[in-house]
C-alpha cells in the first residue's frame, strides 16, 4: 500500500512539473508574441508592456483606463515611435542628439512631475521598473524627429515679424490673456464623417474627461500626457484661434478646428492675465519662437501622416 501510495505521489509530482512547464511555455509565448510588423521592424507584447509602464510613469491618469484601452494606447504609441525611427534613419547617417540638449528636455519632463533633479528622476524611474536609458532613447527619438521636421520645413515657416512688433508696441501698456490649454488632434478619411466622429469624442469627454479622451483619440505627441500643452499667450495665436478662445471660459472646449493635417479640439484649463514685457525685443523673440513651434508642430503632424500612408504596417 505504501509503495502504491509513493508511486501515485511520484506521478502526481511529475504531472505538476509538466503542468508548470507547459504553463511557463505558454506565458513565454504570449509575452514574446509579435503583434505588428513595420517594414523590417517588429513590435511584440513585451514592447507594448514596456510602453505601458513608461506612459503610466509619465501620466498616472492612464491607470484610470481599462487594461484593453491601456494596451491599445501603448501599441499606438510604440507604432508611432517606430515609424519615426524608420524615417529618422533614412534621413540621418549617425542620428544622435548631444547629451546636454537631452538633459534639458528631460528636465522639462521631470519638472512637470514635480521632481527637482535628475538623480531623483532616475530613482523615480527605478521605483517604477523603468530603465533610464530606455527613457533617454525615447527622448532622443523625439528630438531627432523634431530636428528632421525643422530641416524639411524651416523655409516654409511664415511669420510676419513687423506685424507682431507693431502689435506689441500698440498693446505694451495693456494686460494680456494667457491660456493653459489641452488638445485633441485627429484626422478622418472622409470629411462627412466629422460630425459623428466629434459626437463620439464629445460623449467620451463627458464620461471620462478630456485628459483620458486625449489619451484614446489624439494623434498628437501630447496624447501620452492627456493632451496637455504649455501656457500660450493670446498674441502668439493666429486671429482665428484668438477669436475662438476669447469667447470661451475655463473648462470649455472648442468644436473641431481645421488645421493642416487634420482637426484640432482645444480645451481651456486655466486663464490668467499677465502684464506685457516692456522689453519689446524680448517679447518679440518670445512670440516668434511660440509661433514657429506652433507651425512646426502642424508640419510634424502633416509629415507623419504622409509617411504613415506610404509605410507597410501589418498587425498580426
Amino acid at each position: 500500500m505504501d509503495g502504491l501510495s509513493k508511486m501515485i505521489k511520484d506521478k502526481f509530482f511529475i504531472f505538476l512539473v509538466c503542468i508548470f512547464f507547459i504553463f511557463n511555455q505558454a506565458c513565454a509565448s504570449i509575452e514574446n508574441k509579435i503583434l505588428v510588423k513595420i517594414e523590417n521592424e517588429i513590435i511584440s507584447t513585451i514592447d507594448v508592456n514596456n510602453e505601458s509602464k513608461y506612459l503610466i510613469t509619465l501620466n498616472k491618469n492612464i491607470q484610470k483606463l481599462d487594461q484593453q484601452e491601456i494596451f491599445e494606447l501603448s501599441k499606438k504609441s510604440i507604432i508611432r515611435e517606430k515609424i519615426k525611427e524608420i524615417e529618422i534613419n533614412k534621413n540621418f547617417k549617425n542620428p544622435k542628439i548631444p547629451d546636454k540638449f537631452l538633459e534639458q528636455i528631460l528636465r522639462n519632463i521631470y519638472q512637470t512631475l514635480e521632481i527637482n533633479d535628475l538623480s531623483s528622476f532616475k530613482e523615480y524611474l527605478k521605483t517604477n521598473n523603468i530603465d533610464y536609458e530606455y527613457v533617454k532613447n525615447k527622448i532622443q527619438t523625439e528630438a531627432l524627429w523634431n530636428e528632421l521636421i525643422m530641416k524639411i520645413y524651416s523655409s516654409k515657416i511664415k511669420i510676419n515679424v513687423n506685424e507682431i512688433k507693431q502689435s506689441i508696441i500698440k498693446n505694451s501698456n495693456n494686460l494680456s490673456k494667457s491660456y493653459l490649454l489641452s488638445e485633441i488632434s485627429f484626422e478622418i478619411s472622409k470629411t462627412k464623417e466629422l460630425d459623428s466622429y466629434f459626437e463620439k469624442i464629445r460623449e467620451t469627454i463627458k464620461n471620462k474627461g478630456f485628459s483620458n479622451t486625449a489619451l484614446t483619440y489624439s494623434t498628437s505627441n501630447t496624447s501620452s500626457v492627456g493632451g496637455q500643452l504649455d501656457w500660450i499667450e493670446e498674441d502668439s495665436l493666429n486671429e482665428n484661434l484668438k477669436g475662438i478662445l476669447s469667447k470661451m471660459k475655463k473648462n470649455e472646449f472648442t468644436n473641431p478646428i481645421t488645421v493642416p493635417g487634420g482637426f484640432l479640439i482645444l480645451k481651456i484649463d486655466e486663464i490668467k492675465k499677465i502684464k506685457k514685457n516692456k522689453n519689446i525685443e524680448q517679447e518679440l523673440k518670445k512670440i516668434i519662437n511660440i509661433k514657429r513651434n506652433i507651425q512646426l508642430n502642424q508640419f510634424s503632424k502633416m509629415y507623419f501622416n504622409k509617411i504613415k500612408k506610404n509605410i507597410q504596417i501589418n498587425e498580426l
